[in-house]
Formats: structure tokens, C-alpha cells, sequence
């Protein structure tokens, strides 16, 4: 029998998802609408636009899935931060209204740390080392005095965007990491791409602009190939220089682009030759959804940590958050 339950809303870019999660982190569901675009990547007003089309039949799906009404949910909980300001406002708007008609009540949760949170609840791990790779954010992470502490994290672009943007200048539309990553096991010569660490931090704009020069003198898959494994790389230095700060001994990798068979791959190779353990989350929990919001939520909620102001931060960073609900 479900006890506590919270429903969560995530709108932070091109995903509007909706999860209804109870507080032993049985997900009772997880719907989602995903903006795509075969020309260009995340337009903001027309991801909004999806948004308001597509809430209300996500969350009859999820209420559907979850065989419940509104009136048996406890609490809402909502993406506050960071992400696209039109997408944020609304699932502000839509989890308000909600809260409002029904007397739940609401809290917001930051959307990078509720994607920590839901892959430690599902696979397990305890103190990880965090490889969040996402379309927007890029930020390798780990647990130290009551915050969540970036070590390392891109200077330009994310390397979900990063991959987005090589994909459309090979004429594949949005998102194109999915394609690219098939394409990285058909590939057979590595072709010198930029490679550019900074100490722990990464860019990868030089890398996208190198590789589409080269797209009209080699292969798709040559260059799918040769772009992944340098991406994953920087990636994996800056993960594993983390791990041995840290002396940490298990990473895990979540965000949209934990979906990759290429970066797993490289990634336990890498932990086998650290003596480390590899945790990625299922797709459906790595790629941005509703019940890791919903999740966070309780977390959040249980330990009576409540809110002044219930608001959008599309600016919020990981580490501006005391972890309190640990």
C-alpha cells in the first residue's frame, strides 16, 4: 500500500515529464513528452509552446500509470533550477495551479542534484563520484561538507549540446547523440581531434568546430567515432583525477548523455584499471524525468526543509545547495 506519495514536474529544456514517486522510491510512474527539431536544437519559445501543449495529457498518462487521482497525491514538487527560463515557468505555472485546486502542498527541487539523487536510490551506490553529462551541463561531482562539490565542469558548452551540434552539421536532427553513438562502433580510424582540459575543467566548442571542418574529407563514422572518444576522454581524465582526490571508489554517471554505450564502455575500462565501481542509472532515470524530481522531492520535503519562496533559478548551481536531507 503506497503511503507518502509526491508527484513531480521536470520542464527544465526540451523534456516535459511528470513522475509519481512513493517515499521508498517505488515509481509508480514516469511520462514525459520530449521536444524534438530536425534542424536546429532547443528553440526556447517552441519548447515552452510543446510544454503547454503536452502537460495536461502527461499528467492524465502518468495518473493513468500510476492508477491514482490527484486527490491521493501528497505532495508536488517542481524543477526550479537551473534550465531555459520559458520551459521553467511552465512547470512552475502547471505545479502550482495543482497544488493550488488541491490544497498539496509544493516545493522546488534543483534538477541536477535530483539526477544524484535518483541514480544513488536505483543503483545503489553510497558516495560516488558524479559524472553529470547532460545536453546543458557538464560537472563532475562529489559529496564534502554538507554540499554537493563541483570539481570539474565544461567552461563553454555541455557535451550533450556539444554532441547536438556536430550531429546537425552532419544533417542529423535533434538529438543527435543517439545516432552518433551507433555510428562510434562502426567507425575504424581515429582522427586527431582538439583535446582541451584545463585542469579539471573542459571546453568543447574548439572540438565541434574542428569536426565539422573535417565532415566533407572522412567518414561519418570515422568522425562520429573519433569526436566521441575524444569527448569521453576529457570526460573521463577530469572523473578520474576525482576519484583519486578524492580517494573515492565508485563513479556514477548520469544525465542524458549516461544513455551512451561508447562512454560506458570507456568508463568501465576506466574504473577496471582504477579498482572503482560503475553505476549508471536506466535510461528512463538518467535522461531527464519526472520522478527524479518527484524523488528529490521527498527527500527534500521529509526532513522538513521547507521553502520561503517558490520560485524559478535558472542560474542555480549544484553547489549553492546545503545538502540537508542526507
Amino acid at each position: 500500500m503506497n503511503k507518502f506519495i509526491c508527484l513531480g514536474v521536470e520542464s527544465t529544456a526540451h523534456t516535459f515529464g511528470i513522475g509519481i514517486v512513493n517515499e521508498k522510491c517505488e515509481i509508480l510512474a514516469n511520462q514525459k513528452s520530449v521536444f524534438t527539431s530536425e534542424k536546429e536544437g532547443i528553440n526556447p519559445s517552441l519548447a515552452k509552446q510543446h510544454h503547454i501543449e503536452k502537460k495536461e495529457m502527461v499528467l492524465e498518462n502518468a495518473l493513468k500509470e500510476a492508477n491514482l487521482k490527484l486527490n491521493e497525491i501528497d505532495l508536488i514538487s517542481f524543477s526550479q533550477g537551473p534550465g531555459l527560463p520559458p520551459c521553467l515557468v511552465v512547470g512552475l505555472e502547471f505545479a502550482k495551479k495543482l497544488s493550488k485546486e488541491n490544497k498539496i502542498p509544493l516545493i522546488g527541487v534543483n534538477h541536477c542534484i535530483a539526477h544524484i539523487e535518483i541514480g544513488k536510490k536505483v543503483t545503489g551506490c553510497k558516495n560516488p563520484i558524479t559524472c553529470y553529462a547532460s545536453g546543458a551541463n557538464t560537472q563532475i561531482v562529489g559529496f564534502e561538507n554538507e554540499f554537493y562539490r563541483i570539481y570539474g565542469e565544461t567552461l563553454d558548452i555541455g557535451i550533450g549540446n556539444a554532441l547536438d551540434m556536430f550531429a546537425r552539421k552532419m544533417g542529423i536532427g535533434f538529438p543527435g547523440g543517439p545516432v552518433i553513438d551507433k555510428m562510434y562502433f562502426e567507425g575504424k580510424k581515429l582522427i586527431e581531434l582538439p583535446y582541451t582540459v584545463k585542469g579539471m575543467d573542459l571546453t568543447f566548442s574548439g572540438l565541434v568546430t574542428s569536426a565539422s571542418k573535417k565532415i566533407d574529407f572522412e567518414t561519418k563514422e570515422d568522425l562520429s567515432y573519433s569526436f566521441m572518444h575524444t569527448a569521453f576522454a576529457m570526460l573521463l581524465e577530469v572523473s578520474e583525477r576525482a576519484l583519486a582526490h578524492t580517494q573515492k571508489k565508485e563513479l556514477l554517471i548520469t544525465g542524458g548523455v549516461a544513455a551512451s554505450k561508447a562512454l560506458n564502455t570507456m568508463a568501465q575500462i576506466m574504473c577496471d584499471e582504477r579498482g572503482a565501481k560503475l553505476f549508471v542509472p536506466k535510461p528512463g532515470l538518467a535522461t531527464d524525468n519526472g520522478a527524479m524530481i518527484a524523488w528529490h522531492g521527498l527527500q527534500v520535503y521529509q526532513k522538513d526543509i521547507r521553502q520561503e519562496k517558490v520560485d524559478i533559478f535558472p542560474m542555480q548551481r549544484t553547489d549553492q545547495i546545503k545538502v540537508e536531507w542526507l
